[in-house]
Parts: C-alpha cells; sequence; structure tokens
C-alpha cells in the first residue's frame, strides 16, 4: 500500500515548485491534485469563522460541495475566480505559519478506518452543502459552528482519517440538527403570534 504523504509536506513541496512571482488559484488546484477538495474546504473553513462574510463562504461552499458530490477529481472554479493570483512571497508566509500547526495536528491525525474514496467525497460534499446553507443564516455568531466543523472536515479529508471523519459528521449532524429545531421553533412562533397564517 502507497504510504500517505502528510499534508504538511505536499504544502512545503508546492512552495518548491512555485513561481518566482505570483500564483494562481488554478495553478494551486493543480499542483495540489488529489488534496485540492481538502485545502479549498481548510481555506472555506477558517475564512467562514471570520465574521460579517461567512455568507459569501456559504455561496462559495456549494462549488466545491456539488462537485465532491458528482465525484471529480478535483475543483474547478469559474475562470474569473480561478485566474486570481497572490504573490508567492505571501503564499510562502502563510504556510509557514501553517506547516507547524500542521505538522503537530498530524501527530494525532493520521490515516485510519479509511472508507472508499468517492463514497467518502460524496458524503462529505452532501454535508458540505448543508453546512454552506446554514452559514447564510443571518444570525450573529451562527457561522462559527458550520465554519469549525468545515474545518473539522477539511483535516479529516486530507489526511485520510476516519475516526475524525465520523467526529466531524455527528458534530455536522447535530449542528444542522440543532438549526432544524430552531427553524422550527422560529415558524412555532409566528403561527403562536398569528394563528390565521
Amino acid at each position: 500500500m502507497k504510504r500517505r504523504i502528510p499534508t504538511s509536506d505536499v504544502l512545503r513541496d508546492l512552495l518548491s515548485g512555485a513561481p518566482a512571482e505570483k500564483v494562481s488559484l488554478r495553478w494551486l488546484l493543480d499542483s495540489l491534485e488529489e488534496r485540492s477538495f481538502g485545502i479549498v474546504m481548510l481555506l472555506l473553513g477558517l475564512v467562514a469563522l471570520v465574521p460579517g462574510i461567512s455568507g459569501i463562504v456559504g455561496v462559495l461552499v456549494a462549488i466545491p460541495a456539488v462537485q465532491m458530490i458528482l465525484a471529480r477529481k478535483a475543483p474547478v472554479f469559474p475562470r474569473y475566480v480561478s485566474r486570481r493570483e497572490v504573490s508567492t512571497q505571501r503564499l510562502a508566509r502563510l504556510i509557514g505559519r501553517v506547516e507547524p500547526v500542521l505538522r503537530r495536528l498530524e501527530r494525532v491525525i493520521r490515516p485510519r478506518w479509511m472508507a472508499p474514496t468517492d463514497v467518502t467525497k460524496r458524503a462529505v460534499g452532501v454535508i458540505l452543502l448543508l453546512l454552506g446553507a446554514l452559514l447564510l443564516v443571518p444570525i450573529p455568531l451562527s457561522n462559527l459552528i458550520p465554519g469549525l466543523v468545515i474545518v473539522l472536515l477539511a483535516f479529516a479529508y486530507l489526511e485520510d482519517d476516519g475516526v475524525l471523519l465520523c467526529v466531524a459528521l455527528v458534530a455536522a449532524l447535530a449542528a444542522l440538527g440543532i438549526a432544524a429545531v430552531a427553524v422550527w421553533g422560529m415558524i412555532k412562533g409566528i403561527d403562536f403570534i398569528d394563528p390565521k397564517r
């Protein structure tokens, strides 16, 4: 069985092969290959934790989520998005901050309980799509739980950790259940105030 290379090593190798000046999102996704879905999820999950922009992230999450459900090999974004560039120096700083954290996490998060790739990808895609819908809820701090669950899913997906994936899926179902109860409570509250509706 082929040894799985840790994500921290993948990012380090990515940086060593980066163009000198700038890199585009398309270059990043092409270079990351099968890890691209996990990296995109991780980035979206982290950005979703920032107050005020979770609604935008909720819409963007639908792009990789649908493609995961369709079992695509890598995410494909619209051309005007994939052509966006950042400086290689900025990418190096970002990787420099993330790599030590990843290395610590990789001591605990590792390949185990691996499920068939397409089945896992589709299941994660469905959950990701639902979590993206939760990010659209305009309630203060409602972005935190979906954002954290997306980060958990990303780590589990990146490292093929079936144990962490199960934990993340249970957390996602709990978050979706709480949201469903909250919506049901709001509907019943409206009916109580105006029973003619």
